[in-house]
């Protein structure tokens, strides 16, 4: 068995997919992982008590199994880092993604997350939202102020009778076009349910 290939194999997934981009939840790899770093483990606890039953000092003894429980010792480390950095990469991803998309996960993006990144995000989202409740604040609008606060939107998808959050309703039928405020319609363009009409 070669070890660390799949934890490497975990790393090269975040270095080699596009930046920004979730690429669907490596569970197998993943599981794989964890269940050698478990036989790591096992391993050089093997290696401490083989040691202390032949009665040398684990700290000073410098022998072969010194080395094995190194090895064990190291290999623990490095596939506990390359874990924490795909799984640290993926939820960089979530956090800007509320930025983006608000609270709800567009469908093609949830299914490539794992059970745990579905509650990060929405944690996530939830304490967002209520700091900027306490401060009487949105903080996902645009940070260079816009020339006009309202801006003309073709809808893309047929979405029928919504509730913005300005309090308003309309219809948004497929194709429709509609002058919106900027805050209103920015989380359906960023969803591509909707497209600002320039010009």
């Amino acid at each position: 068995m070669m070890y660390g290939t799949k934890a490497i194999q975990l790393v090269k997934e975040i270095a080699n997919g596009e930046k920004g981009q979730l690429t669907p939840f490596s569970s197998d790899v993943f599981s794989e992982v964890i269940a050698e770093c478990s036989q790591h483990f096992a391993d050089l606890r093997s290696l401490i008590r083989k040691m202390q039953e032949a009665g040398l000092d684990v700290e000073t003894t410098k022998d072969e199994d010194h080395y094995g429980q190194l090895i064990h010792h190291l290999s623990l480390v490095r596939n506990k880092r390359c874990l924490m950095a795909y799984m640290y990469n993926r939820a960089e991803i979530l956090r800007n993604l509320v930025w983006k998309v608000g609270s709800d996960i567009p469908e093609e993006i949830q299914e490539k997350l794992s059970h745990s990144e579905k509650e990060y995000f929405k944690k996530h989202s939830e304490a967002l939202k209520s700091y900027m409740s306490r401060v009487l604040l949105e903080l996902a609008v645009d940070m260079v102020p816009p020339k006009d606060p309202y801006i003309k939107v073709r809808v893309l998808d047929d979405m029928g009778e919504v509730e913005l959050p300005s309090d308003n309703t309309a219809n948004f039928a497929r194709h429709s076009m509609h002058f919106l405020k900027r805050t209103d319609a920015e989380k359906y363009i960023s969803l591509g349910k909707m497209e600002e009409l320039t010009g």
